[in-house]
């Protein structure tokens, strides 16, 4: 795998080796001893598999004080990942970083704890696998608001109204989630 780094400390993207030929082609997405040795010395205990349609944004979701490190990509379509730091005391708190991850570029970004993810899907639909470091805990789930003018986040909405669940349509702004609102 190839490391990225972002602008934002300890949040990666990591690019697998693709060995292709006339069958096919064959990657290695995960492999234990090199994340711990090379991204970072965790544990995964939860895998999901999301399916969303065109449209559909999710997030930006995060559990306090049980927070997760999540390791994310893409097996079908493309998504506009986005990951809000919210380690208390960093020096990008409050700052965001998105890309597109998608089935075609194999791309994948580890988001560590204290971070709220989010993603908007910008094909028909998109299929997303993800680690994560920490049980679901829906009594410790937090929702930041996706359109928080204090984090000005460029999604790639095209002028479409996005698609919301209930519970993001209710997400809160940074400074009632920094208040502990």
């Amino acid at each position: 795998m190839n490391i990225t780094d972002t602008p934002i400390a300890d949040l990666k993207l990591l690019d697998p080796r693709v060995h292709q030929d006339e069958r096919g082609n064959f990657c290695e997405t995960f492999r234990d001893s090199w994340f711990r040795q090379q991204i970072a010395d965790v544990t995964f205990v939860q895998e999901n598999h999301s399916r969303s349609t065109k449209g559909c944004l999710r997030g930006l979701h995060f559990q306090s004080p049980r927070s997760q490190g999540k390791l994310i990509r893409v097996v079908v379509g493309e998504i506009f990942d986005v990951a809000v730091d919210l380690r208390e005391g960093s020096p990008s708190l409050c700052q965001w970083f998105g890309t597109y991850l998608s089935a075609k570029n194999r791309q994948q970004m580890w988001l560590p704890k204290g971070f709220a993810h989010g993603f908007y899907v910008t094909s028909n639909f998109a299929e997303i696998i993800y680690k994560c470091t920490d049980y679901y805990a829906p009594e410790f789930e937090k929702t930041l608001a996706w359109d928080d003018a204090s984090l000005a986040i460029d999604w790639p909405l095209e002028g479409q109204v996005p698609i919301l669940s209930s519970k993001d349509k209710l997400g809160l702004s940074f400074d009632a989630i920094t208040r502990g609102v």
